[in-house]
């Protein structure tokens, strides 16, 4: 009996024993699914964090989510001349800043007082501070070219750079002087650029100009893309990232930054486009190069209006390319001197051969415009007319068919010139399996026709010559927009004495065209997308005739160009044409 209760006791402590232990089993259980729970959130958020700060593939738009490479304000130095990107006054009529613009192209008195890390304004769209950019971005050389550049300016342009830049992507600055004489651009630019630690001095051991400087630059680049930037610029915020990372997802991406104006005179900074606005480069058919709004079927393929689009050329200034890809591509065109035509030179290329052109809303970099260029082209003045030359290479290797046939038309002077060898070009054209003009100007510059169409062929061009007196020529005479040309001394020169009658009886001088107005005629701008007008060569008198009903012929009286009754036996209503 005793053994029976000893055992039923021993069972009872066994199932008090056990029903304690199944809570705490159970407890242990649960704590242990949500510690397990716990650490895999933690895991999650560390693999959230990492991606955050790794940065996505490719461009991400986070809307209310600050960007990754998102820069903190800088304070305004408040008071400071220029601070916040404003105006520096001066006395304009001075003999100091006179002597300035006349060095420099522009206002360097106003530029000395301004300090070499000021702040501007941030000019991008306020989606732009909402991108996510791959944190692998290619890094870059920024070249910067100078030939006689003002002090302020030039160091300027670079402090902006390395401030302005992430650090792990700025691998250098690297200015290449075009063989500079200034004296502040010798030893004192070198022992200023001592100190910057990112910027590098390379300089030409005679004058190479902007197109061959720039190749030389990305030749001695150290960096896997190559950003050109003229000498007197100032970056915006967080201008850098945008540019490499359409050239991180595509190498032949040239990436333009939309640029934004500095006042020559005063230097305040401010937007060169309405907000909002989107612009593309394009030309007219004398390779002047002008912009339009970018076309709403292009628009409406973008999924946030801050995003990179396609334009078929850019100005020049500004650019982003991966280098090795620059050079593969033959870099510019080395028989292309100075400057002038090497944005279309290097547009006309990329695009052909299966690259592309964009321009980034996101980035945005200030230029100073001058008011002119303040130095000559040195030992190539010798050479001829550096910028037709330019041009005339252009043409040969890239345009074809009846769009060459618009620029010579535009341009009849230049086909009489000799572009040189161009065999090498040539031949980079068929090694790439480029595509023709014809293409370019379907698929890529299309909208372009919808404002300068072919130019039809000239009935006549060069001086228009008075037979009453051989040596008078029509001339714009400087005459504004809207006033009269006349008659003046021919100085065989082409310039403001260069006309055109065309086919389709429009008189034209350089890219305007001359119409009737009253009794004079009158310096317009060409109407869009119209090549065509009423004048009339009347072969057998010699007569200019402006065929609206009114028979009224050009009569040179004075100095003077007037529409009057039309007398086939008045010696100043005719006149002789000689190429010029």
């Amino acid at each position: 009996m005793r053994i029976y209760r000893r055992c039923l006791l021993r069972i009872g402590v066994v199932l008090a024993l056990v029903m304690l232990a199944v809570p705490f089993i159970l407890l242990m259980q649960d704590h242990k699914r949500v510690k397990t729970a716990a650490i895999a959130k933690s895991r999650d958020v560390e693999a959230t964090v990492k991606t955050v700060l790794s940065g996505p593939n490719t461009a991400v738009f986070r809307k209310d989510v600050l960007g990754n490479f998102e820069p903190k304000p800088r304070p305004d130095a408040k008071g400071s001349p220029g601070e916040g990107g404003t105006a520096v006054k001066t006395d304009m009529k001075s003999k100091e800043v006179q002597d300035a613009i006349k060095s420099y192209g522009f206002n360097m008195v106003a530029s000395d007082k301004i300090a070499m890390n000021r702040t501007i304004p941030d000019t991008r769209m306020s989606e732009c501070k909402f991108w996510h950019y791959p944190k692998n971005l290619p890094q870059a050389t920024v070249v910067i070219v100078f030939h006689n550049e003002g002090w302020s300016t030039l160091l300027r342009t670079v402090h902006s750079v390395i401030n302005g830049s992430p650090d792990h992507l700025l691998v250098e600055v690297l200015l290449v002087d075009d063989f500079s004489v200034k004296d502040h651009l010798k030893k004192p630019l070198e022992t200023y650029l001592n100190d910057l630690g990112k910027a590098k001095l390379i300089r030409n051991s005679k004058r190479e100009g902007l197109i061959r400087s720039r190749t030389i630059g990305a030749e001695n680049a150290a960096g896997e893309v190559v950003v050109f930037l003229d000498a007197h610029c100032e970056v915006n915020a967080n201008w850098l990232p945008p540019l490499l990372s359409r050239i991180h997802d595509d190498r032949t991406i040239i990436a333009v930054p939309i640029v934004d104006g500095i006042d020559m005179d005063d230097f305040h900074y401010r937007p060169t486009y309405a907000a909002g606005s989107h612009f593309i480069g394009i030309f007219e058919w004398g390779f002047l190069y002008k912009e339009m709004n970018l076309p709403e079927s292009e628009r409406k393929k973008r999924a946030h209006d801050s995003e990179p689009y396609k334009s078929p050329t850019h100005a020049g200034g500004l650019l982003a390319i991966d280098k090795n890809y620059f050079l593969e591509m033959g870099g510019y065109d080395p028989g292309m001197m100075v400057w002038g035509g090497e944005n279309f030179e290097l547009s006309f290329k990329v695009w052909m051969c299966g690259g592309s052109v964009e321009w980034v809303p996101c980035s945005r970099v200030g230029h100073v415009y001058r008011h002119f260029m303040p130095y000559g082209f040195g030992e190539y003045a010798n050479k001829g007319p550096i910028i037709d030359l330019n041009y005339k290479r252009v043409v040969e290797v890239w345009m074809d068919g009846v769009y060459k046939d618009a620029f010579y038309a535009r341009l009849p002077y230049i086909k009489r010139l000799d572009e040189g060898d161009i065999s090498k070009q040539l031949q980079l054209k068929t090694e790439h399996s480029c595509k023709s003009f014809a293409w370019f100007m379907e698929n890529v510059a299309w909208m372009l026709l919808k404002r300068f169409p072919v130019q039809p062929n000239n009935r006549v061009w060069g001086e228009f010559r008075s037979l009453a007196d051989d040596k008078m020529c029509w001339d714009t005479q400087s005459a504004a927009l809207g006033g009269p040309i006349g008659i003046s001394g021919c100085h065989h020169s082409g310039g403001n004495q260069r006309y055109r009658l065309n086919v389709e009886g429009q008189i034209t001088t350089g890219e305007r065209c001359i119409h009737a107005r009253n009794s004079n005629l009158v310096f317009e701008v060409c109407p869009d997308a119209k090549v065509s007008d009423k004048w009339k060569l009347l072969e057998e008198t010699k007569q200019i005739q402006y065929d609206d009903g009114s028979d009224k012929c050009v009569e040179a009286k004075g100095r003077k160009l007037k529409m009057e009754a039309c007398d086939s036996k008045n010696a100043f209503q005719k006149w002789q044409f000689a190429p010029a």
